[in-house]
């Protein structure tokens, strides 16, 4: 079956709230293209103006992060159904730096990804090994061990609605890309281990994202691959150049 493409820009900790309008103006004539979802995924901070700065376009928001409960005394956090308030429709998940920064593990995430479904977000879930890892050989393991856990409870019909982000941390900021055959070797396992949990039907649904300095010299090559659905993009999204990833197909 073909899955319809997605391209999300994760903005991490950058642009204040005047620059983050300022640069969806720049981007929303770049990043029109109908056969993909396009997602901004932004800081807290810059949910607000960003929705409304895109209204009306084809750009969905998503948030970088957000607590299990719905509200309460946690300090700082910000829940669900704030997001949903706010405009947001994506929320990433498990993303390398949170686990490693701020110590977020997998029975964490699990909570993470059951609460963004029983609020209406729909997760990028985050997935990916350290250059060690691949070094022995080990990563294949390590990313199962994670989709298993991190997706233990969550229902066929959740997962096939999803997305799942394949990020190699050593590719992540460091100008390494993984080549587009070892990028669609780990998204293609991914996609057997989802059959081999839920059943065929759902593995084809589920779309999987490659990230890991994707941009706009090998977006093309890497979206080419059968089993590679979209990119999880980092700091090309902030560059006009993320309209060329977005539209890797023209």
């Amino acid at each position: 079956m073909a899955r319809r493409k997605i391209i999300a820009g994760n903005w991490k900790m950058n642009m204040t709230p005047t620059e983050a309008v300022a640069l969806c103006e720049t981007l929303k004539p770049l990043v029109v293209n109908d056969d993909v979802d396009v997602v901004f995924c932004v800081p807290a901070i810059d949910i607000v103006p960003v929705a409304k700065a895109v209204e009306g376009t084809n750009i969905a928001v998503g948030a970088e992060n957000f607590y299990i409960e719905d509200k309460g005394a946690y300090t700082g956090e910000i829940s669900a159904p704030m997001l949903l308030d706010a405009g947001v429709k994506y929320v990433i998940i498990g993303h390398s730096e949170r686990r490693e920064y701020f110590g977020e593990d997998d029975a964490f995430l699990n909570a993470k990804v059951k609460k963004a479904f029983a609020s209406g977000l729909t997760p990028i879930l985050c997935c990916g090994e350290s250059k060690e890892l691949r070094e022995r050989n080990a990563y294949k393991d390590w990313i199962n061990l994670q989709i298993k856990a991190d997706l233990d409870g969550i229902t066929a019909e959740q997962v096939a609605s999803m997305v799942i982000a394949y990020e190699p941390i050593w590719a992540i900021g460091t100008g390494l890309t993984a080549t587009s055959d070892q990028a669609q070797e780990v998204c293609a396992m991914i996609r057997n281990t989802i059959a081999e949990m839920y059943d065929t039907d759902t593995a084809e649904k589920v779309r999987i994202q490659y990230g890991g300095s994707m941009n706009a010299g090998n977006a093309a090559e890497l979206l080419a691959k059968p089993d590679i659905d979209g990119g999880l993009i980092g700091g090309a999204a902030l560059k006009p150049d993320f309209g060329k990833i977005v539209n890797y197909n023209k």
